[in-house]
């Protein structure tokens, strides 16, 4: 997975589909993409960071989480509708932390830590 996370930032990123809308709408949803595109990376760096400080237990959740970092990342990035951007992720905020946070990948991955920590309790 790792190495597939690195061949996909050594690509440049995903490959943006042409945006559909007026020529304004492209130009403004361009811009947005390409921050868009910066912030999901800039949250893989930080969980690539954190996963290689961590025991080989924890890494491979982490690693997982990347997993489907990169999947809401390529579902995100391939929209075609400038439209889509330009309303939706104008304002980046925690979009990336909502799109995990929101994934049932990821709230099954939750649920498991917080049982295996009652179970160590």
């Amino acid at each position: 997975m790792s190495r597939n996370l690195a061949v996909w930032e050594d690509d440049g990123g995903a490959a943006a589909p042409a945006l559909r809308g007026t020529p304004n709408q492209v130009a403004r949803a361009e811009i947005i993409l390409r921050l868009v595109d910066a912030e999901f990376i800039r949250v893989a760096n930080a969980l690539r960071t954190l996963a290689a400080q961590q025991d080989p237990r924890k890494r491979a959740t982490t690693e997982a989480i990347l997993a489907i970092l990169e999947d809401k990342r390529t579902e995100v990035l391939s929209q075609q509708e400038a439209y889509y951007f330009i309303h939706d992720w104008q304002e980046i905020s925690d979009q990336v932390r909502s799109l995990l946070l929101a994934d049932p990948r990821y709230q099954s991955i939750q649920r498991n830590r917080n049982a295996s920590r009652a179970g160590t309790s």
